[in-house]
């Protein structure tokens, strides 16, 4: 009896010879598609910094009267180091998640002699008088030693936030020279955690006047994307 053919659901699995793909045209897929990820990436990170490099751009560059500001503009900018800080009851904060405001710092030991409590007066003075702006400012002392902080001057200090910072942190981050002092200036670091400029910590009325215009140009120029609070 002739053997009918089977169906060619029910023949046995043949031999399927399947090519490998040659090993240059995986190199060059893997590499397409790093550079897509990569390319998404940087995407990614243009539009969150097209905020911040408009303003700063508004800031320096359109408005003329930018081209005279009192305060240094760093260039690049340094972000907040990776480092811990501790409160003065002994909290640890992480310098990063100070981020979300605009951050008007000074440098002093902890004894805060004359000079110290001149320059927190006319940090407090100045920020004061940005009136409905000052919410979207913090003021900020970094302790840059193990001193106490003298108690009769700590009432005056509750709008302020104090850490406690390493001073090797603090120098290798605001890249002082070698001439310099921490304390000879004060440091403005923006909403994105980057210091951008310093100002002169001995500052007299005029002075004071020419730092708030100053931070009234910026505050004016990052008013489409920065809010008050973290």
């Amino acid at each position: 009896m002739q053997n009918k053919p089977r169906p060619e659901s029910q023949k046995p699995l043949g031999m399927t010879v399947y090519d490998l793909p040659a090993p240059d045209a995986v190199a060059q897929n893997e590499a397409k598609r790093t550079a897509t990820g990569r390319l998404r990436m940087l995407l990614v990170a243009l539009v969150c910094a097209a905020p911040v490099v408009a303003s700063y751009f508004t800031y320096y560059v359109i408005r003329p009267e930018a081209r005279r500001n009192f305060g240094e503009l760093i260039q690049p900018t340094r972000a907040l180091p990776q480092a811990k800080a501790t409160s003065l009851d002994g909290k640890a904060v992480n310098l990063p998640s100070l981020k979300g405001q605009w951050l008007f710092i000074s440098v002093f030991g902890g004894a805060c002699a004359e000079s110290c409590q001149k320059a927190l007066y006319m940090q407090r003075q100045i920020l004061t008088g940005l009136g409905k702006d000052k919410p979207r400012t913090e003021w900020v002392w970094l302790i840059s030693d193990d001193q106490d902080v003298p108690k009769d001057i700590q009432p005056g200090l509750k709008e302020a936030t104090v850490l406690r910072v390493d001073p090797a942190v603090l120098k290798q981050w605001l890249q002082i020279t070698p001439d310099a002092e921490l304390s000879d200036s004060l440091y403005l670091v923006d909403p994105m955690g980057e210091w951008m400029m310093r100002f002169p910590s001995k500052l007299d009325t005029e002075g004071a006047v020419k730092v708030k215009r100053d931070l009234e140009r910026l505050l004016r120029a990052s008013a489409s994307w920065d809010e008050a609070g973290r």
